[in-house]
């Protein structure tokens, strides 16, 4: 069940970089220059009310925690990080190999 769990939230957060990856490029196109989406603007996209109090939330419990961790999480690219979730997730879950050369009676 676990590897079911981790191959399917690999593919939907790998079909979701790519399609952010899609996205990029288009606005890149259409503006003659580099646009990247970070992952702030993507949660902030999604979760209007609830991205305003992430960082109060955060501060709160730690406040080290937003500088070194969160912070420069959330100005990472969104397309970038599906992309490499997705596929550590998938290498999760893949099936276990079996074992060749191997004697199994003495």
């Amino acid at each position: 069940m676990f590897r079911f769990l981790c191959r399917f939230f690999g593919l939907l957060l790998l079909a979701g970089g790519f399609v952010a990856l899609v996205y990029d490029g288009a606005r890149s196109i259409a503006n003659n220059g580099l646009r990247v989406t970070p992952l702030s603007e993507l949660l902030f996209t999604l979760f209007k009310d609830k991205a305003n109090a992430l960082q109060g939330t955060v501060e709160g419990v730690a406040p080290w925690l937003w500088k070194l961790l969160v912070l420069p999480l959330t100005l990472a690219p969104a397309a970038l990080l599906g992309l490499g979730l997705g596929a550590i997730l998938l290498w999760l879950g893949q099936p276990a190999r079996r074992r060749t050369g191997v004697l199994t009676r003495p």
